[in-house]
């Protein structure tokens, strides 16, 4: 066993609920197949004792004077330095702000940077939503193009610096794509828009928990001036996200969320401002999603995010080949990717597959757009005029045109695979006898078995409020 192997077993053996069985018709139970990691993963059991202990000694941070205080303040503080030196970031001259999510980093970031109307922000045609609507709502947004496989064309940035001089103050791209899981070459797009004197923003919710990031020095010409990803992606509970840029972006202008713990002083008439992050860190924080963040990085440090990055890379190398042998399978994309595979199942609607996936084989994937319509359009051959406001007003996901996603983590497995690729074959054989077999359900808003009692399925599980 390499140190690959090595490091993906230890991560699978340290997800807490690996061992989970769930359900399927016929009245069996399987061991759960979570292929389903670009929209969240789960916890480690590791950091969940970790946090089990830390929940002894919480308590209020900042300006608290008893011990737990002092505790919890220093273990919020040393959150930050970790998750910046995770990246790369320079500890003196950026700031980590902690979030939800995502989502919320680069809202946040579409407040503080004050764009005006006329401005314009440049995202790639691949964005997921969140890195798109943000900006339509401050500025205007230019799109750089995907060719015909949905890959970047990174000179296309270049010709939007010259047809728009002066007015590009951000470029916003992901790292990875959550639809085809395309690895975008950020620190060359980086030095493109330094060259023009502009900042870059990656988006790395899809990129960090899959491969090694250096946000690089400020000197260098690759920087990364901005950067925000997902604890809920990179194995962390309890939802703490982040927002990593220069401390002078935030230092002035107005925070987006005023209260408690932003400022040091106000009078009748006048505000003076927190230093960053506090500044951008609203009300009681999450002190227990930094923890948990904190220490998952550690502990990932600790197995080695190369090992970790190189055993996914052969896992998504052993899928693809499986996909690509299998009778009726479409995969969009191509390499450089990270584990993130979109595919469609011959003539079969993509809500079908997924609802046989998860009742007859035990196995959680994702169907749909994977919020980032334009770019599953694109790779679909469709346009806006083939889009039709009723079926989304309605949530007819078995009219709606999208896709099937697999999305792995190092902790999946080739046996994993196996069994998906198998029930593929299955359902593609028999696939007249699936769609009499199920029904879609506008309640349910899925496919569901015909004859399937709703309330005693879910029981089943045990977990209620």
């Amino acid at each position: 066993m390499n140190t690959r192997q090595t490091a993906a077993l230890q991560l699978r053996r340290d997800i807490k609920g690996i061992d989970r069985k769930v359900p399927v018709l016929n009245r069996r139970r399987s061991r759960y197949v979570y292929l389903d990691n670009a929209a969240s993963t789960p916890p480690l059991k590791p950091v969940l004792n970790q946090m089990d202990e830390f929940w002894n000694w919480y308590s209020g941070v900042h300006r608290g004077t008893g011990y737990k205080s002092l505790i919890s303040s220093r273990i919020y503080d040393e959150s930050h330095e970790i998750i910046a030196r995770f990246v790369g970031a320079d500890l003196e001259r950026d700031t980590v702000v902690l979030v939800k999510n995502t989502t919320e980093a680069i809202n946040k970031l579409s407040f503080r940077l004050q764009l005006q109307p006329q401005d314009i922000v440049a995202v790639t045609a691949m964005e997921h939503h969140s890195n798109e609507l943000p900006w339509r709502a401050r500025a205007q947004v230019r799109y750089i193009q995907v060719d015909k496989d949905g890959l970047l064309v990174p000179d296309h940035l270049e010709q939007l610096f010259r047809k728009y001089p002066s007015r590009i103050k951000l470029v916003a791209v992901c790292g990875a794509s959550n639809v085809t899981g395309h690895i975008n070459p950020v620190h060359r797009l980086a030095r493109i828009a330094h060259s023009h004197g502009c900042p870059i923003l990656v988006d790395g919710a899809q990129l960090i928990p899959h491969r090694r990031f250096d946000m690089k020095p400020h000197s260098h010409g690759d920087h990364i001036d901005f950067l925000a990803f997902s604890g809920h992606k990179v194995f962390a509970p309890f939802g703490a996200g982040v927002l990593i840029g220069p401390r002078s972006a935030f230092a002035s202008g107005v925070p987006d969320y005023q209260g408690g713990g932003t400022v040091k002083l106000v009078t009748s008439n006048r505000i003076w401002w927190a230093d960053p992050p506090d500044k951008d860190e609203a009300g009681v924080p999450n002190v227990g999603g930094a923890f948990g963040l904190a220490a998952t990085l550690k502990y990932l440090n600790r197995l080695g995010m190369d090992q970790l990055g190189g055993y996914e890379e052969e896992l998504t190398d052993y899928a693809l080949e499986k996909l690509r042998a299998t009778r009726g399978v479409k995969i969009y994309g191509e390499r450089p990717r990270v584990g993130v595979i979109s595919f469609n199942l011959s003539d079969l609607p993509h809500a079908l597959v997924g609802a046989v996936m998860c009742f007859e084989a035990g196995i959680g994937l994702r169907t749909a757009c994977f919020c980032a319509q334009r770019y599953v359009r694109h790779l679909l051959g469709l346009t806006e005029n083939d889009v039709d406001p009723a079926l989304y007003e309605s949530n007819r996901l078995d009219k709606i045109p999208g896709m099937v996603r697999i999305s792995l983590a190092p902790y999946n497995t080739r046996e994993e695979i196996d069994i998906l690729v198998k029930w593929l074959k299955i359902l593609n054989e028999n696939k007249y006898e699936f769609r009499r077999r199920y029904k879609f359900s506008p309640q349910f808003g899925g496919y569901w078995p015909v004859g399937l009692d709703e309330n005693a399925y879910f029981n089943l599980a045990g977990v209620s409020l």
